[in-house]
C-alpha cells in the first residue's frame, strides 16, 4: 500500500508576503492621513512580523498622531488594506504546482483568525492549490501544538497510522511555532530563514531555504523522502471550517495577528 506524502505549509511570510502587504498598507495609511512617509519605519518595528495584537499596533497609532478615529474603524481599514495587497507569487504558485504534480498532498497549517487567514487563503488563489487547511481559532489549538498537525493531516486525507509523520514535512519561517511544532510532531522541517540566522539552541531544523521555491524542491529532492508516481488532484477542493466553533483566547500567545 502506498502512503501519501505530505507536505505542510505556514501561510504568512511563508506561503504569502505578509510583511510586504504590511508595510504596503502602512504607506498607505500614512498617506491617506498626510503623516510623514518616514513613519514607515515605526509600524515596521511596532508590528512585530504580525505577532503583536493589532489592537496594540492601532492603538499605539491613534495615539501617537492624535487620531480621533475607533479602534474598530482603524482594524477594518488595516484588514481592507493589508488584504489589498496581500498576493501569493507565481514562483509560489509554481512550486506547489510540482509538489502536486510530484504526487504530494499539501496543506496549510496557520495560527491566527479564522476569518482573516481564511480570506487571505481565498483571496490568493490558493483554494484550488492545496488539500486542506487548518487555522489555530476554529481549530482551538496552536502551532506548536502536535494536534493543529494531526487536524491538518486528516484534513488533506491522510490516515494518521502510526508512522505518518515520517511522511510527512512541515514548511514555515516562524521558529518557535513552525519548526519546533513539527519537531514535537515528528515531521521534518524546512525553516525560511529570510536572511537571518539560527538561534534556537534546542532543536534545529532539518533543512533551511531562502524561500518557498527552494524549500519546495528540497523536500522534493530530499534523499529521504517518499515519492509517489503522480497522481491527479482533479476536482479536490478542501471543506471550509465552520464559524460555530467557539474562539480561542489568544490575546496572551504568541499568534500571528497579520
Amino acid at each position: 500500500m502506498q502512503r501519501m506524502p505530505l507536505l505542510l505549509f505556514d501561510l504568512d511570510n511563508t506561503l504569502l508576503p505578509r510583511d510586504a502587504a504590511y508595510l504596503a498598507w502602512a504607506q498607505d495609511f500614512l498617506e491617506d492621513h498626510h503623516l510623514p512617509a518616514d513613519d514607515v519605519n515605526w509600524f515596521a518595528t511596532i508590528d512585530g512580523g504580525g505577532y503583536v495584537p493589532r489592537s496594540t499596533v492601532l492603538g499605539a497609532a491613534k495615539h501617537r498622531y492624535g487620531l480621533d478615529h475607533s479602534l474598530e474603524f482603524l482594524l477594518a481599514h488595516y484588514r481592507r488594506g493589508i488584504n489589498s495587497h496581500i498576493h501569493c507569487p507565481p514562483s509560489h504558485i509554481a512550486a506547489l504546482r510540482s509538489a502536486r504534480a510530484a504526487g504530494w498532498t499539501l496543506g496549510i497549517v496557520s495560527n491566527g483568525g479564522t476569518r482573516p487567514q481564511l480570506e487571505k487563503i481565498r483571496r490568493t488563489g490558493l483554494v484550488p492549490l492545496v488539500d486542506g487547511w487548518v487555522i489555530s481559532e476554529e481549530a482551538r489549538y496552536l502551532k506548536p501544538d502536535p494536534r493543529i498537525f494531526e487536524i491538518a493531516a486528516q484534513r488533506c486525507g491522510v490516515q494518521l497510522t502510526r508512522d505518518w509523520t515520517s511522511h510527512a514535512w512541515m514548511v514555515g519561517d516562524h521558529a518557535p511555532a513552525d519548526i519546533a511544532g513539527a519537531e514535537v510532531a515528528g515531521l521534518r522541517s524546512v525553516w525560511l530563514h529570510h536572511g537571518r540566522p539560527w538561534v534556537e539552541p534546542s532543536y534545529r531544523p532539518t533543512l533551511s531555504a531562502t524561500g518557498l521555491p527552494e524549500a519546495v524542491g528540497l523536500v522534493l529532492t530530499a534523499r529521504n523522502a517518499p515519492t509517489l508516481r503522480p497522481r491527479s488532484h482533479a476536482g479536490v477542493r478542501p471543506q471550509l471550517p465552520s464559524f460555530a466553533i467557539a474562539p480561542v483566547d489568544t490575546s496572551s500567545v504568541g499568534v500571528a495577528t497579520s
